[in-house]
């Protein structure tokens, strides 16, 4: 796997080796690998456009996804068709017909005609308005499709699920039979190539966003996906970042996290559904490309910054024994990212007495992003004055060359620090450490509360959440 941004630029030629060494052992392209992967299929998976009728800039992003996608479909020597574009439910806000009209209305302008509109609907945010029935029977009007459907493009099978069409219902025990019955049909037809599933909420337990703590997974399909090596199932609803390394999962199936058009989310520490200042300044999908082998060739693309997230290789997972993304794998794969042998620590007081904490950006060793930083701060007599982290922008295209701290609170004194920056898999580099001196701050009382009491009271909110969430 490769991520555009934050890679490792080696001073040395040593350097340069080691990082070979460590790319050629995970599931990844070379470069010039990719450039011998010939398609016979490519397709994108989106989803969570969250088309509104006040708002265009998601209407506009499905264009600009689409116009980027043709472009690079029209300039590849071998194959130029885009044969699909898979969205994953929660086209719209609210589910109004006037915002599917909108929605429907921004695809039509820039789909051309071959290519296959393959779109679900959701139980949420596409169902808040009107009632199941009233939801399909909608949605199939307008777009000429059904909410269900299974298609076959150039030989591959598509099966895609949408919310019942029963109010308090999320898919029916019918579906659930009829989803066994167009897999058995599909492996039946094409056993050796992938098979692909498209439903709007993660799996329980699989891609980033869909644990029990995460609270984006569902269990409706477990026991039936995990009858079916081939399946590859797409899925959105958690608006993950799809450059995390875990948003590709493989066990008994394949799953993978759709990212989002509109916002990103992200869970950290205790912290579930964490939604950064700027989360709606991102916009992702993936362009997919199967071979005749059945591999498949995933890139992730920044709808905004025009330019590619990172890359992916699959073996074809119809074979079982193709399972280099196992979170066991990847983990094992995690290396520990690497600040430069001159990186150091610089600080400052801002305007209102808080202490500014800036680090130069540390450089990912295996290919995977830099997902989050940490600063500890201690008195000079080894008490932890505060901690914190900080969510780099690793999930657009355009991140920050420094990461800044700010502390407020603190008082009077001298203090050590350190920073740590890590992997999705929380593999941390060694710390950059330095001092501030602060010539003025908070009183004893607040100082205390600072160093002493207030890590404590953390601490049981993290237990409460933890036992009652």
């Amino acid at each position: 796997m490769k991520n555009k941004k934050h890679l490792l630029k080696p001073a040395t030629a040593l350097l340069l080796a080691c990082l070979l060494l460590v790319c050629a052992a995970l599931p990844c392209f070379a470069a010039g690998e990719t450039e011998t992967f010939t398609p016979v299929l490519r397709f994108i998976a989106s989803s969570d456009s969250h088309v509104r009728t006040e708002n265009d800039k998601t209407f506009e992003r499905i264009g600009r996804m689409l116009a980027q996608a043709y472009a690079l479909s029209d300039g590849d020597e071998t194959y130029q068709n885009l044969d699909a574009l898979v969205m994953a439910g929660d086209l719209t806000n609210s589910g109004t017909p006037e915002e599917f009209d909108k929605f429907w209305s921004a695809v039509s302008a820039a789909k051309r005609d071959d290519t296959q509109f393959l779109g679900v609907v959701a139980k949420n945010h596409d169902g808040w308005n009107m009632s199941r029935k009233e939801l399909r029977a909608y949605y199939g009007n307008l777009t000429g499709e059904t909410a269900d459907f299974h298609k076959v493009i150039n030989g591959f099978h598509f099966i895609g699920l949408s919310a019942s069409d029963t109010d308090g219902v999320h898919y029916s025990d019918e579906q659930l039979a009829w989803l066994r019955a167009q897999l058995d049909t599909a492996v039946a037809e094409a056993p050796d190539k992938p098979v692909f599933f498209i439903h709007h909420e993660h799996n329980r337990g699989t891609v980033y966003g869909s644990s029990t703590f995460d609270g984006w997974g569902i269990k409706y399909f477990k026991k039936i996906l995990s009858d079916y090596p081939q399946v590859v199932d797409f899925s959105g609803h958690s608006h993950y970042p799809l450059n995390d390394p875990r948003s590709i999962w493989q066990g008994k199936y394949t799953a993978i996290g759709t990212g989002a058009i509109y916002y990103s989310e992200f869970t950290i520490d205790d912290i579930r559904a964490y939604d950064p200042p700027d989360c709606e300044d991102t916009a992702t999908y993936w362009i997919v490309e199967v071979n005749e082998n059945g591999d498949l060739h995933l890139r992730g693309m920044d709808i905004l910054a025009e330019e590619q997230l990172c890359e992916y290789t699959i073996k074809n997972p119809a074979d079982s024994n193709n399972r280099d993304f196992t979170p066991a794998k990847l983990k094992a794969a995690s290396k520990a990212p690497v600040f430069a042998p001159d990186a150091a620590i610089t600080t400052a007081v801002t305007e209102d007495g808080a202490l500014s904490v800036t680090v130069p950006a540390a450089q990912s060793t295996d290919g995977t992003p830099v997902v989050l930083y940490r600063l500890t701060v201690k008195t000079a007599y080894g008490f932890t004055a505060e901690k914190q982290w900080v969510l780099p922008h690793y999930h657009v295209a355009d991140g920050e060359e420094t990461i800044t701290f700010t502390v407020s609170g603190l008082a009077k004194g001298r203090y050590k620090l350190s920073v740590t920056a890590e992997t999705a898999y929380g593999v941390k580099s060694d710390p950059v450490k330095g001092e501030a001196t602060l010539d003025s701050g908070v009183n004893g009382i607040g100082f205390f509360f600072k160093a002493l009491v207030r890590p404590v009271v953390r601490g049981v909110q993290v237990a409460w959440r933890h036992i009652f969430k």
